[in-house]
């Protein structure tokens, strides 16, 4: 069996990407980190070049159901699910917008971008997302698993991280799995802190919102600190 063990180390394609990142590595190359072992008398990377060459482009390869590519010579039902989620995640990625073009510069904006996933929970989390100047995201994280009254004895673990990523401003976001929205004693108490916080910093405390359910009783399904002028 001819293996990618018998290229030169430097040359395998998963050296090569680690060394050189992914976008130096050949569409052909690419394939074999997906194909990953040969057959007799054909290597991953060989491999990888027969079905390109093959199928014209490595477009019309991934247009190819999973019936279809089961069919071509080598791969067999594990590796023909490796490269038919590899291209799904492709065109997935395309058509979602990237952090930078999503501008969360109001709280219903920031709802619609991180509310359903957190109504979805059955516990609290906790999340931050850190902005830029045009309060675009730059990140979003989850920092705690449990009550925002456990999560944060100081704020000074949230402010370092706006710190550590350059960040102009940032939300604080949690949810309240009862599905009232309505800020306890200890979300104002730590939303006053993070603000004294923010201001020592120069890092903009842009709003801290409390994710609750839709109902009849209340207008809206969370609760915004800085809509209702505690910030």
């Amino acid at each position: 069996m001819s293996r990618i063990h018998d290229i030169p180390e430097n040359d395998r394609p998963r050296e090569r990407l680690l060394r050189l990142g992914p976008q130096a590595l050949s569409d052909a190359e690419l394939l074999a980190l997906f194909i990953n072992t040969g057959t007799k008398g054909e290597n991953a990377l060989q491999i990888g070049q027969r079905i390109l060459r093959d199928h014209k482009s490595l477009r019309d390869l991934s247009r190819l159901e999973p019936a279809v590519l089961s069919k071509i010579k080598a791969l067999g039902p594990a590796k023909t699910a490796k490269l038919a989620a590899a291209f799904e995640l492709g065109r997935r990625a395309a058509q979602q917008p990237s952090h930078a073009e999503i501008i969360l510069d109001s709280p219903p904006r920031i709802y619609e971008f991180i509310g359903p996933e957190l109504q979805a929970l059955g516990h609290e989390s906790v999340r931050i997302i850190l902005l830029n100047t045009r309060l675009a995201v730059i990140r979003a994280e989850e920092v705690f698993k449990g009550s925002l009254n456990e999560c944060i004895s100081h704020p000074r673990d949230l402010l370092r991280k706006a710190l550590v990523h350059n960040a102009h401003a940032f939300v604080l976001i949690h949810n309240h799995p009862s599905g009232d929205p309505t800020p306890s004693d200890a979300d104002r108490r730590i939303t006053r802190r993070l603000r004294e916080g923010s201001e020592a910093t120069g890092v903009l405390l842009q709003d801290h919102i409390i994710i609750g359910t839709p109902a009849e009783s209340r207008a809206l399904p969370y609760f915004s600190f800085r809509e209702h002028g505690l910030l």
